[in-house]
């Protein structure tokens, strides 16, 4: 009967080991498990067995039948194209994967179907713990997974309806702060773009935006506010209709890095001199050629922010403290010389 180790395609299992090793099953998952009772010289040629096959312990498998987690930690996003999760993604493993939890990254394409969906499997998998950037209001089963004991983190908009750490940027303060530069500029028809209004993000900066305007006695023209875009594409058709207006706005204020290379896009291929403020700093950004001001902050900070809430959960350490709420600030950069209207 053939070797199943050395069958094409086949995975070496426990048993395998232990018959090449020429010990008991038991004896291998004690040479795993670093257990001392096992002798130096067993424990040498249970690991040199380990190597020469190439045998990967079956960690989940293991996990469920002590009744524990996975090891792994699930992170839940609206769109992976965007950059800006990437760089998410990598604040939040470079918290948890020292303590050895790996994470597992699903994309809901800002569909809360999907979401729910998405976190159904994750908590089907035994999942230690999820961040997720939730796609909208509805959010019952985050707070259903919670209720079963799986700790969840909101990152970049809050929890809905339920108690739950989370991090936020200070998106109310960033827009209030890119239209007063763009108001000190001598602009007055101001525009905005931004996701759709049932997204958290778009929703404060758009408040922040009108704020500023009624602060400074600009009267907000509704004709400018587009809310919708989630991609380049969309960003630039809607700064394309802005712009072809009859009195089209001397300024844009983007509110994500999707919607500013969109209309960095509509304005390039106008060829005006529409000012543009955007949130989210971007690669290359600096190398447009046209002057733009951003709001940034640190998009790894956001994720390893919201890891470390989520470890100090694992780990029982707030067991005991009501949810934590996070803010990041932002601040100005300004990319080129500001065309100013005075």
């Amino acid at each position: 009967m053939p070797d199943a180790a050395n069958s094409p395609g086949a995975r070496p299992t426990l048993r395998d080991v232990a018959q090449r090793a020429g010990v008991s099953a038991m004896t291998v998952t004690r040479v795993l498990r670093e257990d001392s009772r096992v002798s130096a010289a067993t424990r040498e040629r249970v690991l040199a067995s380990v190597a020469e096959l190439g045998y990967r312990p079956n960690t989940v498998a293991r996990s469920l039948r002590l009744g524990r987690g996975s090891g792994l930690v699930g992170l839940v996003v609206t769109n992976l194209a965007n950059p800006f999760y990437s760089r998410l993604a990598l604040g939040v493993d470079s918290v948890v994967g020292p303590h050895g939890l790996k994470t597992v990254i699903g994309n809901t394409r800002q569909s809360v179907e999907h979401e729910r969906d998405l976190v159904a499997d994750l908590v089907g998998r035994r999942v230690d713990g999820i961040v997720v950037v939730p796609a909208g209001g509805d959010q019952r089963h985050l707070a259903q997974a919670a209720a079963q004991g799986v700790p969840v983190v909101c990152a970049s908009r809050p929890p809905v309806g339920f108690p739950a750490d989370h991090v936020l940027v200070d998106d109310h303060g960033g827009a209030r702060d890119a239209t007063e530069r763009l108001l000190a500029l001598g602009h007055r028809r101001i525009g905005f773009l931004g996701p759709p209004a049932s997204v958290h993000t778009s929703v404060e900066r758009l408040r922040g935006y009108r704020e500023t305007l009624a602060a400074a006695g600009v009267a907000a023209d509704e004709r400018y506010v587009r809310q919708g875009p989630v991609d380049v594409a969309a960003a630039e058709a809607a700064a394309g209709e802005l712009l072809a207006l009859a009195e089209p706005p001397t300024a844009l204020f983007c509110s994500n890095n999707r919607n500013t290379i969109g209309a960095f896009r509509a304005v390039s291929r106008a060829g005006l001199t529409t000012a543009l403020a955007g949130f989210d700093d971007f690669e290359l950004a600096d190398m447009l050629g046209l002057p733009l001001s951003v709001q940034s902050y640190d998009s790894d900070e956001l994720g390893s922010e919201a890891g470390r809430l989520l470890l100090d959960r694992l780990r029982g350490g707030a067991r005991d403290t009501p949810p934590r709420r996070v803010v990041l600030p932002t601040r100005a950069i300004q990319y080129g010389t500001p065309r100013s209207l005075r």
